[in-house]
């Protein structure tokens, strides 16, 4: 095993890994798809696990944290350990109303309005960043298509900000986001750097401009389905 500055391995890595920012959902996505999971990091409070997916092969599901930078973190040391293809599973807010609570989003485009991936890419902000990947996006929305409901494909836009966000809701939407989370762009910065593949699955926990916000017992049945789109995504045949 070996030890990085924030990852600090206890199991093996599998090549394959899920990236929820909550280490509960971590924990719970472990204990849904994985047989015999085993703890793969607890260092910093970032739970991450190994195990046996339903493809008879390994599958790590790693916690990233909030936000841009710690996700920035964390997706470098895997691809350092070995990382070859990532999955953001998270939440989002809709930004449109043609997405609904508990609702799932393949995102085909992250829209960068966050500081890590405009510092690591080099970009202007508002830079669209593709999932990376030859096969990977493609295999996200076949897998959320095939899902029940069927997961919505959508541009989400990525953004440092969880409150006080009100005054760029109209401007992201201008600019062709359906959604606002927080780490996507990260992701897929940091992989297309460094020659790994990456997409994004995310599930509606709230609509923007409503006072409604998923409940527990929905957004814990939700995040299974979640997980199951994101882990047949990464089923090898």
């Amino acid at each position: 095993m070996r030890d990085l500055v924030h990852i600090h391995q206890t199991a093996e890595l599998a090549e394959r890994v899920l990236l929820p920012g909550d280490p509960g959902r971590a924990l719970r996505l472990a204990q849904g798809l994985l047989e015999a999971p085993l703890m793969l990091n607890h260092n910093r409070g970032l739970w991450g696990y190994t195990g046996i997916a339903a493809d008879g092969l390994s599958l790590s599901v790693q916690s990233t944290g909030m936000g841009g930078p710690s996700a920035a973190i964390v997706a470098t040391e895997l691809i350092q350990l070995g990382a070859r293809r990532l999955v953001r599973v998270g939440t989002c807010g809709a930004l449109s109303d043609g997405l609904d609570l508990g609702q799932l989003v393949v995102v085909t485009e992250a829209i960068a309005d966050d500081g890590t991936s405009t510092a690591i890419g080099g970009h202007d902000r508002m830079a669209r960043i593709g999932a990376v990947g030859s096969r990977l996006p493609a295999d996200l929305l076949a897998a959320g298509r095939a899902a029940e409901p069927p997961a919505r494909a959508a541009t989400a836009v990525s953004s440092d900000l969880f409150y006080g966000a009100e005054p760029h809701f109209e401007r992201w939407r201008a600019a062709g986001a359906m959604a606002v989370e927080m780490e996507a762009a990260a992701i897929f910065t940091v992989a297309a750097r460094a020659g790994a593949e990456a997409g994004c699955v995310l599930l509606v926990s709230n609509v923007i401009g409503a006072a409604d916000y998923i409940d527990a017992d929905a957004l814990h049945a939700a995040e299974l389905r979640l997980g199951a789109v994101a882990a047949a995504a990464l089923r090898v045949a």
